[in-house]
């Protein structure tokens, strides 16, 4: 199957919208598909053999954070062009109601579309406003997908229609079979995320800190991520800085050794999550999750049963959890087991076949309706057969 994926947000810029698609592709292309992903792209950002860049992002608030987004008169040739080369099976359009090449590859494209929507935004007067502008391209979808019920509720409330869920696919095996690091390891919280955008919840955590230490001195943060360091630890004494380690960016291979080490996986976001992938490879390395009480949050953790929750925003309820955790080798131990048995939902072996056969059902559509509409032309020109 020739598959065309568009992605819309920036590749050179790390998020979980990227490294769904970059791993959806991944797994069709070791299927034996042929797979083209569209992307925005830096000039000089080393790109992987499949993504052909769209030209440069430029930055736009959105959902809570800053998206690297292409949209104009350049990116909509850009588009075309890789439409008209690529004469795709099916396309794959992530994020079809941001102002992004997916918006742009709904308006020029025919045949089967699929779209995935990520976003959990449940008061967006931005999309409902921009609804009677999205319509025309939204009615030429053929299949949605949502990665959470969440994301599917905000897709029904402000644009219409349903939407299968089918959870973001994490390699589940990638970061069970990863080598712990040994200075990563003893009485260690890992976080891992953008430092300075708020709604990543690391002021929450190091709030939190400082309670944590005087209940358990020596106790270190990992933090891995880009972003002011030195901001994010202002409000700590200098015991306390030194107990907070910030490993920068790290490779896909550190941040699985990473989750393989630590005694305690932190998150506690403050919002704007449709899903939490990260929770899933924090379980997958066998990383005992707290979180954050997040609808999408608990949904992942299967209802708080596979992780600990606590309040949104709550340093107190978080250094208390943390330290009950780290207190607790049982428990930790049993949501090891727990995390480890739940993630295989989330898998690429299942989520990927989910996927395709939301393709295989409109590419099938498609060739039903072709060859209707071929007997009817035949009919109406008498070349109807026996």
């Amino acid at each position: 199957m020739r598959i065309g994926i568009v992605c819309p947000y920036s590749w050179d810029v790390p998020g979980g919208v990227q490294f769904h698609i970059r791993d959806l592709a991944g797994h069709l292309i070791a299927l034996g598909h042929e797979v083209s992903v569209l992307a925005p792209a830096d000039d000089d950002t080393p790109l992987p053999p499949y993504v052909v860049s769209a030209g440069r992002a430029v930055p736009v608030p959105y959902n809570g954070s800053v998206a690297r987004l292409n949209f104009g008169f350049l990116s909509a040739a850009r588009v075309r062009r890789w439409l008209h080369d690529g004469a795709f099976d099916v396309l794959h359009i992530h994020e079809p109601a941001s102002p992004s090449l997916g918006l742009l590859a709904c308006w020029a494209a025919s045949g089967p579309i699929v779209a995935t929507f990520h976003t959990s935004n449940p008061r967006s007067r931005a999309m409902i406003a921009a609804y009677p502008i999205l319509q025309p391209a939204l009615e030429k979808i053929s299949a949605r997908i949502a990665v959470s019920e969440y994301a599917r509720r905000t897709l029904v409330e402000h644009l219409g229609g349903d939407a299968v869920v089918i959870p973001n696919g994490v390699d589940v095996d990638f970061f069970r079979s990863a080598e712990p690091k040994q200075e990563w390891q003893g009485g260690t919280i890992g976080f891992i995320g953008r430092i300075d955008e708020p709604r990543k919840g690391l002021p929450t955590l190091i709030r939190a800190l400082p309670e944590i230490l005087r209940r358990r001195p020596g106790t270190r943060l990992l933090v891995a991520g880009r972003g002011d360091e030195q901001e994010a630890v202002d409000g700590l004494d200098e015991q306390a800085r030194g107990q907070v380690e910030f490993l920068g960016m790290v490779s896909d291979e550190d941040k699985a050794r990473l989750l393989r080490s630590v005694d305690v996986y932190a998150a506690p976001n403050t919002g704007g999550e449709s899903f939490g992938i990260i929770l899933v490879e924090a379980m997958s390395a066998g990383a005992p999750v707290l979180a954050s009480d997040l609808d999408a949050f608990r949904q992942v953790l299967d209802g708080g049963a596979a992780g600990e929750l606590f309040p949104v925003e709550d340093a107190d309820a978080l250094a208390d959890a943390a330290v009950r955790l780290l207190d607790d080798p049982e428990r930790l131990a049993r949501l090891r087991s727990l995390g480890s048995k739940h993630v295989r939902r989330f898998d690429w072996s299942t989520v990927g076949r989910d996927i395709l056969a939301v393709y295989e059902t409109v590419t099938d559509g498609a060739a039903s309706v072709a060859a209707d509409e071929r007997t009817g032309l035949r009919a109406r020109f008498g070349l109807a057969r026996d």
